[in-house]
């Protein structure tokens, strides 16, 4: 009986793992249609092919969202909900950090990729009410 559960508890721990693992990246990533699609890249394993230009994609993708994002927060008289520390992390950090949220919170991956950025940007440097 010990070892059914044993099994069970392997195969349960596994399957729970499983959307985590690391995949190799493929074409339709670069289409980036959802949040799980931008994760993919910006976490694309060493050993992938495809790496250098994931990491190339996801950083200029990230970076394009945040410029956008303060460019129409400047301009408008609405309030921020995102502010970044002066001192924060670095570029790399911050996608690193991202990715890590993400994996934490699978219920967003079919989320449009931007949507979540500035769900996980918000929820990490939200500002002073």
């Amino acid at each position: 009986m010990r070892w059914k559960r044993c099994r069970l508890g392997t195969a349960m721990v596994a399957l729970l793992a499983w959307p985590l693992a690391a995949r190799a990246v493929t074409p339709d990533n670069f289409l980036i249609k959802t949040a799980s699609d931008l994760v993919q890249l910006c976490s694309a394993d060493a050993a992938d092919p495809m790496r250098v230009a994931a990491i190339h994609f996801c950083e200029g993708f990230v970076v394009g969202a945040y410029q956008y994002h303060q460019a129409e927060h400047g301009a408008s008289q609405v309030m921020d909900p995102v502010c970044y520390p002066a001192n924060g992390p670095s570029r790399d950090q911050a996608i690193q950090m991202y990715v890590d949220w993400a994996q934490k919170n699978p219920q967003f991956l079919g989320e449009r990729p931007v949507d979540s950025l500035f769900r996980f940007a918000t929820a990490t440097w939200p500002c002073g009410k």
